[in-house]
């Protein structure tokens, strides 16, 4: 169902990045990691408003293997409904943790390329319920042994703060590790402000909660600082995040068929342009996607040049196919990858041992409080050899 099929394959992503934009690479580039393990053989669900099936999800390969939606009751086996405007949020996280970069000839996957997934849509745009995240937690616990499900990524939070004893998403994120699901959650993004605290299902003790880092891109050449992460503690007094990873400038798809999409195809297929009439004939062939780019069509080439430098840094696009985001809720299915690694180099680990991994590899940073990084930044080869040789 994709709109951008592997039919008519696209160019290669080569184009640069507009000044003030970092050219940044693939996340193993920004990690060290395993590059042995790619989550073959580990389904991975996902808790979120919406999702689209992307060809860095279908292609070559079909990996979704059902989409449930917890509201309206629905399942569909290897598919998603048509994209709307809730289907971005979980169609970037799924993909940056398990796209295989399709669309961008593998530059742009995720550190689970060859993880199964399974889609659960909890909700809309701007609104997934309390109740409805649980019914998603209890949906992926009924169904584990089904779809062999290892790892539950949820990058979404509840409505109010509530003690684990007996909310009722702490209750289902505890059960879930005692059947041996992993559960990550996404840490939230309110950075010092008091009045949002870590909500459920990030306040679970039994969820590895995710904060984010600034790695300026390149996490090895190190440049890292914080992301304005929640943090603990609970209202339970308990420390949160556990963990933190890249939440800023991770690259993930635009979500075909909308007008950011044939905007992008746009300001991409202009700076492929290799003469001034090229790009003339480009923008009256495609008259009414930008009313900025239709008023430069007549001018002089540099005000097109300008135009686009300035449109590609605000709207963060990387190429036609790809752009830039940040948050907590992209550090999340990053681990939650990591955790597939981890579980595919030794099938065997329990969710407390795949935390306790975690937490002793992690890198701790220097001149940043504790309270706002946990253990660190996640170092996944680390993780993942010390997965294999762990034992029950």
């Amino acid at each position: 169902m994709a709109a951008e099929s592997s039919s008519s394959p696209p160019p290669v992503e080569s184009i640069s990045p507009p000044p003030g934009l970092p050219n940044v690479g693939p996340l193993a580039s920004r990690m060290e990691t395993n590059a042995d393990f790619t989550g073959r053989g580990i389904t991975i669900a996902f808790i979120d408003s919406g999702f689209y099936a992307h060809p860095d999800l279908t292609e070559p390969r079909n990996r979704i293997l059902v989409h449930y939606d917890v509201r309206a009751g629905v399942t569909t086996i290897r598919a998603c409904p048509p994209p709307d405007v809730s289907s971005w949020h979980g169609m970037m996280t799924s993909v940056v943790c398990a796209g295989n970069g399709h669309l961008s000839k593998g530059r742009y996957e995720g550190l689970a390329p060859d993880a199964e997934v399974v889609l659960l849509k909890a909700g809309t745009v701007g609104r997934i319920a309390h109740h409805d995240i649980r019914r998603g937690i209890d949906w992926a616990i009924k169904h584990r042994e089904e779809y062999a499900i290892r790892v539950l990524n949820i990058s979404c939070g509840g409505d109010y703060e509530a003690t684990y004893v007996d909310d009722p998403i702490c209750r289902a994120v505890e059960e879930a590790t005692r059947v041996g699901i992993v559960v990550v959650a996404a840490v939230g993004n309110a950075g010092w402000n008091t009045s949002h605290r870590v909500l459920p299902p990030a306040s679970s003790p039994a969820a590895i909660t995710v904060g984010g880092i600034d790695d300026a891109k390149d996490a090895m050449i190190g440049r890292v600082g914080m992301y304005h992460s929640s943090f603990g503690p609970t209202i339970d007094g308990l420390q949160k995040p556990e963990i933190t990873a890249q939440a800023n400038w991770v690259v993930a798809p635009i979500l075909p068929q909308t007008p950011t999409s044939a905007q992008a195809q746009l300001l991409d297929g202009l700076v492929r342009c290799a003469t001034d009439e090229e790009a003339k004939a480009l923008l009256l062939a495609n008259a009414g996607v930008d009313a900025d780019l239709d008023a430069v069509v007549n001018r002089e080439s540099y005000f097109l040049k300008n135009l686009l430098d300035i449109k590609r840094r605000d709207q963060k696009i990387v190429s036609g196919h790809y752009k830039y985001v940040d948050g907590t809720s992209f550090a999340a299915p990053i681990v939650s990858a990591v955790v597939a690694q981890m579980l595919e180099a030794n099938p065997q680990l329990a969710p407390y041992q795949v935390k306790k991994i975690l937490i002793d590899t992690a890198t701790r940073l220097p001149n940043v409080p504790v309270d706002r990084q946990g253990w660190g930044v996640i170092n996944p080869a680390n993780a993942v050899k010390k997965a294999q040789k762990c034992r029950l």
